[in-house]
């Protein structure tokens, strides 16, 4: 019987296990839970973010494209789209114009609706409106002249239209997206002139009140100095009586 040849063991395979061996040291290693708790190195506490609207009722709440008139370069520049708001003070009433930018929400539009603010459709159009303003949008006050228009924004009414249609939209898909987009335009218009009356008719109140406590004023100075008068004339009356008696008095 032959004998057996002396069985030799790789190297490569020995260096396999040793490779092997402590792959799984370092992942035991890993696992293993020492309960030490790291602390974070910069604490990091909530911070309260306002946007200067919690005291304000919302008016109005539409999405539009917002155009500002450069003067400079006697043209009009695109101001940003977004959502332009009507919000009114809970405790004084004011009512004023706030528009952010959709994706930055930069404040693109900042200003009071006042009596004096006139709505005007902009070249004829039926989808967009003019109007002048003294503006705070940039940090200062600065007299503007602004554009917005509600065609150019695809809002959620016409985007239910254009997707849930299987074909191209026709005609008459156009056309009822238009007058979305007119019915949008017509009621920013209206409300902000129906604000701007009723500040109109409040000022004329005022006026009004102011006159009348004037004239009531007027009166009581001129009663008070005819008052004066009566008691300067009966004075004199007095002085006159008391010095005929005098006179007429027989001396000693």
């Amino acid at each position: 019987m032959a004998d057996k040849e002396p069985v030799t063991e790789r190297p490569e395979a020995a260096e396999e296990e040793g490779d092997a061996s402590a792959s799984a040291a370092a992942a035991a290693g890993e696992e293993e839970d020492t309960g030490a708790q790291v602390a974070p190195i910069v604490r990091l506490e909530e911070v309260a973010v306002t946007t200067g609207e919690e005291d304000e009722d919302v008016l109005l709440d539409m999405k539009a494209k917002l155009y500002r008139f450069d003067k400079d370069g006697n043209q009009w520049k695109e101001r940003g789209t977004g959502t332009v708001k009507l919000l009114k003070h809970k405790e004084n009433g004011k009512v004023r114009l706030v528009m952010r930018q959709a994706k930055t929400l930069k404040i693109c539009a900042n200003h009071l609706v006042v009596s004096t603010t006139k709505m005007q459709e902009h070249a004829g159009s039926d989808k967009s409106c003019v109007w002048h303003a003294a503006d705070f949008a940039d940090g200062e006050l600065k007299e503007e002249m602004f554009a917005i228009r509600f065609g150019s924004v695809e809002t959620s009414s016409n985007k239910k239209l254009l997707t849930t249609t299987k074909h191209p939209p026709d005609s008459r898909v156009i056309g009822l997206i238009g007058l979305l987009e007119i019915k949008d335009c017509k009621k920013f218009k209206d409300l902000v002139e129906e604000i701007a009356e009723s500040l109109t008719k409040n000022e004329g109140k005022e006026s009004e009140d102011s006159s009348s406590t004037a004239g009531l004023l007027e009166k009581l100075a001129v009663s008070e100095s005819k008052s004066d008068e009566s008691a300067e004339v009966e004075s004199t009356d007095s002085s006159k009586a008391t010095e005929t008696k005098t006179e007429a008095a027989p001396s000693e």
